[in-house]
């Protein structure tokens, strides 16, 4: 047996025949393949046992074993392995004999080489496509797997046990908690664990869609239903048909949608925009909110009967303030996962930086905790991570703070140009200060600032501050 080391891609040549052997193993090496070489299905079993090759191209007749041998152990080795067989004689009957035992194609004697390396080049792009759907299959399997809830405080078991006891039934569940708790995560973690497990987690945010385009997402459109709509699209529902439709922040649907929503859930059909046939679907609601729902209904800012169609079984996640005892284990987890991610060694939190971390009061809850430790494995540069690194030091008193404060203040212009300047300063730094306190979060500030979330987003823009 015989090889040559060059080329990225091995192929396994299997012929008795020295002068074909050698012309085909010149014509696969002059396009950068290498070339593992045999003369029967003892030197190809071999080979097989020794490194897998990419494709196998085998001659059907050989003088010890024969290509048959070669195929199934080829098969055995890898199910997915492509081989091509050749065959000298006229009849066809033993290449598709062989392409039913699972052999990819045939080639006739006399061999072309531009025929060959076609077929070969065919062979390989088809593994790599297949290799790529293996890849989608696994990290699908891996969505659909439990998502890891790191912690154990009792706050978040009896969250666990409530999330466990909803997914057993196909109820509308509606999950209440801070920005930044990993509602998200507590949705996926209630699919993995029904019996839609199998099927599909769609998820919308109903906050960071415009109200223009958010009915258009949820229920599809017809091709013509408005300007752009140049073919007909799938809604959110219609993709979670069999498993689980999440509503991100539900309490930011307009009110006009509101209402097509209920009847959807209610009646499990609606139609697509532009469209006049009724589509049924088979799927599971979750919804999620950091802001309080009945408050709304009490302001009529959501609909009281549709709040009631979602709030079937309430679950609430806690806030990382409410489960201290979790913040190490986070702590730990979140820089083993950078760390890897970064591909370096993984970093310790010292005893310092575990105080801090504690003691800190965590605005944005896990979000935040993560952004920090995320941030704070970046900036170290030894074996741990320090306090300075976590960046969450209090703010410390200057001697700048404790001057008088009018100094700073332009007073030129009228009483109404002043004014103006002194309440847009105000706000500025009222909004910064909330945003800081949420962690970056929008939906977590416009909560601390008591205002719409859409009036926030404006108002950012306004300042300048939406960058």
């Amino acid at each position: 047996m015989e090889r040559s080391s060059r080329g990225a891609e091995p192929i396994l040549l299997v012929e008795d025949k020295d002068s074909l052997r050698t012309m085909l193993r010149h014509a696969l090496e002059g396009h950068g393949y290498a070339v593992v070489e045999a003369r029967d299905e003892t030197e190809a079993r071999a080979a097989l046992g020794q490194s897998l090759p990419s494709v196998v191209l085998s001659d059907l007749r050989l003088p010890a074993g024969d290509g048959f041998g070669v195929l199934r152990a080829a098969k055995d080795a890898d199910p997915d392995l492509p081989v091509i067989v050749m065959t000298a004689y006229g009849s066809i009957q033993d290449a598709v004999a062989a392409m039913k035992d699972g052999a990819l194609d045939f080639l006739a004697k006399p061999v072309d080489p531009d025929h060959l390396l076609l077929m070969v080049e065919r062979a390989l792009a088809q593994r790599r496509l297949l290799s790529e759907y293996n890849l989608l299959k696994e990290e699908a399997a891996k969505r659909r797997g439990l998502p890891a809830i790191i912690g154990e405080s009792s706050a978040l078991r009896h969250t666990m046990q409530s999330v466990q006891r909803a997914a057993g039934s196909d109820t509308t569940v509606l999950l209440e908690g801070e920005s930044g708790t990993g509602k998200e995560l507590f949705a996926r973690a209630l699919h993995a664990l029904s019996e839609r497990a199998a099927g599909p987690f769609i998820a919308i945010n109903c906050a960071a869609i415009p109200e223009t385009l958010l009915e258009a997402e949820l229920f599809g459109y017809e091709r013509g239903a408005f300007t752009g709509a140049t073919q007909r699209k799938p809604g959110r529902f219609e993709l979670a048909q069999r498993g689980t439709l999440f509503l991100d922040e539900v309490g930011e649907l307009p009110l006009a949608l509101q209402a097509k929503l209920l009847r959807a859930i209610e009646t499990k059909r609606f139609e697509r925009l532009g469209g006049t046939a009724t589509i049924q679907v088979d799927v599971r609601l979750v919804a999620a909110t950091n802001r309080g729902l009945r408050q709304a209904v009490a302001a009529r800012q959501f609909r009281e009967d549709l709040y009631f169609r979602l709030s079937v079984f309430p679950v609430t996640i806690p806030p990382l303030r409410e489960r201290p005892g979790d913040v190490p284990l986070l702590a730990r987890h979140f820089v083993e996962r950078t760390c890897s991610e970064l591909g370096r060694k993984v970093l310790t939190l010292n005893t310092r930086a575990l105080d801090v971390l504690e003691a800190h009061s965590w605005p944005g809850n896990v979000r935040e905790l993560q952004n920090a430790l995320e941030r704070a494995v970046i900036l170290a540069e030894g074996d741990a991570i320090q306090p300075g690194h976590l960046n969450l030091s209090g703010h410390s008193v200057t001697m700048a703070s404790q001057a008088d404060p009018w100094e700073g203040i332009n007073l030129d212009g009228s009483l109404a140009e002043v004014t103006s300047r002194v309440v847009a300063a105000v706000e500025r730094r009222k909004i910064q200060r909330a945003l800081q306190d949420a962690g970056g979060d929008k939906g977590r500030a416009a909560d601390l600032l008591q205002v719409g979330y859409k009036a926030l987003l404006a108002r950012l823009k306004e300042l300048g501050l939406d960058a």
